[in-house]
C-alpha cells in the first residue's frame, strides 16, 4: 500500500472523509476549529458543505487528503492557526506570537485504520505547512498515556503520534478530550 498526501482541494474527496451520510445533516464538517464559533453555529443543512466548497477553493485549501492510489482514505485539517478558532481560544494556549500553523483534526476510513495512514496524514500535513511558509506547526492531542482513546474523539491525535513525527510537548492546556488531557505540541519548520 502506497499513501499519496495532497492538498484538499477535491470537495467531493473532502466530503467522502468529514461529510455527513445525508448531505442536509447539520454536522462538523471539521468546520469547528476553522471558522468563527458563531458562523458555525449559524450554518444548517447544505449551507454547511457549501462553506466547505468555498474552503477548498481558495488557497491554501482547508487541509490535505490521504489517497490509496486513486481512493481517499484520510483527511488532515491544517491552516494558519490564525484562521483558526485556536486563535481566539481559551484552554489552547499561544506560547509566542509566531505565526504557527494548527493540525486540529486527523480522520481516518474506517477499513483503512492500523495502516499507519495517521502518520503519513500527518507528516502530509507538516509538509503541506512547510510548503506554504510556516514557521512552525502545533498540534493538540490528548495525552493518553497509552490508554485506549475512544474513536469517536481519536481525531485530535495522541501526544505518541505527535512525538513520533518529531513534535515536542511545548505546554499543558486546560482542555480535556474523552477524560484524557489535552497538550500543545510544536514541530518548529
Amino acid at each position: 500500500m502506497t499513501i499519496e498526501v495532497r492538498p484538499a482541494s477535491v470537495f467531493d474527496d473532502v466530503a467522502t472523509m468529514v461529510g455527513p451520510k445525508r448531505v442536509d445533516a447539520s454536522v462538523c464538517w471539521c468546520l469547528s476549529y476553522r471558522i468563527p464559533s458563531k458562523e458555525n453555529q449559524s450554518l444548517s443543512g447544505t449551507d454547511r458543505g457549501e462553506r466547505v466548497r468555498g474552503l477548498c477553493r481558495q488557497e491554501p485549501p482547508p487541509g490535505v487528503l490521504a489517497y490509496d492510489g486513486d481512493q481517499v482514505v484520510g483527511w488532515a485539517g491544517v491552516h494558519p492557526r490564525a484562521d483558526t478558532t485556536f486563535a481566539t481560544s481559551r484552554t489552547i494556549p499561544h506560547v509566542d506570537d509566531l505565526d504557527v500553523w494548527s493540525v486540529w483534526c486527523l480522520r481516518v476510513r474506517p477499513g483503512h485504520r492500523g495502516k499507519g495512514i495517521s502518520h503519513r496524514l500527518l507528516e502530509g500535513a507538516v509538509a503541506f505547512a512547510r510548503d506554504h511558509g510556516a514557521p512552525a506547526i502545533e498540534g493538540y492531542p490528548v495525552d493518553n498515556k497509552g490508554a485506549k482513546v475512544d474513536l469517536t474523539m481519536a481525531y485530535v491525535g495522541t501526544r505518541g503520534l505527535f512525538e513520533k513525527a518529531g513534535f515536542a510537548k511545548v505546554a499543558d492546556t486546560d482542555s480535556v478530550l474523552n477524560g484524557f488531557p489535552r497538550v500543545l505540541m510544536r514541530l518548529a519548520l
